[in-house]
């Protein structure tokens, strides 16, 4: 069963629709005693680093949360900021994250461009796998993910990093620390292999 952590800051319904579409066995995660009824859980995040935090907080969801992803180890998706909130620190914001994957989010930098590409980084981008991790089994790297965001997660340690894609520079657009996975991009926007990325972690 894979639950989604509603905690009002993603887009909660466009993952279970997707799963609706594979036929997995899906649910919200709204309050503490819905984590006993998943074995997976994803994290999703739309808005501000400090905004997903604190709402975070205030669903009260984030003990129960630690509980399951870190002792029990569930497998767990953070998917844009969901992603981010894995990281230490944000240079977005004040709030400290949740330290389950050591690293710090930063913002691009215009000057690195050579042709001054917008912030934010928006559309469909490729990205280059490392180590074949299964997450990514029969995915498209041509056809790649859909993208939206002005911040990237820069892992700490290298061992880490399971994909980069390049916007001016190469960033760290899939992270992994055992059962703990993250994605910069948006699986419920990028078609197939979005489809594809949400059944291999289901199948986890």
């Amino acid at each position: 069963m894979i639950g989604v952590v509603n905690y009002g800051a993603g887009n909660v319904h466009a993952i279970l629709n997707q799963y609706d579409l594979l036929n997995i066995e899906h649910m919200i995660i709204s309050n503490e005693t819905d984590f006993k009824k998943v074995d997976k859980i994803i994290l999703p995040g739309v808005g501000s680093f400090d905004y997903c935090k604190k709402k975070l907080h205030e669903s009260n969801l984030i003990d129960e949360l630690n509980s399951h992803v870190i002792v029990k180890q569930k497998p767990t998706l953070g998917i844009c900021v969901g992603m981010q909130l894995l990281a230490d620190s944000s240079d977005e914001g004040v709030e400290n994250g949740l330290s389950w994957i050591p690293g710090k989010v930063k913002k691009f930098n215009l000057d690195w461009f050579k042709n001054k590409p917008k912030l934010p980084h928006m559309g469909w981008n490729k990205i280059s796998v490392i180590d074949n991790n299964s997450i990514f089994k029969g995915i498209s790297q041509k056809i790649g993910f859909y993208f939206v965001h002005s911040y990237y997660f820069e892992a700490k340690n290298k061992d880490n990093v399971i994909s980069q894609t390049n916007y001016g520079i190469n960033f760290h657009s899939a992270v992994q620390n055992n059962n703990i996975f993250g994605v910069q991009f948006h699986p419920e926007k990028s078609h197939s292999n979005g489809s594809i990325l949400l059944r291999n972690f289901a199948q986890l």
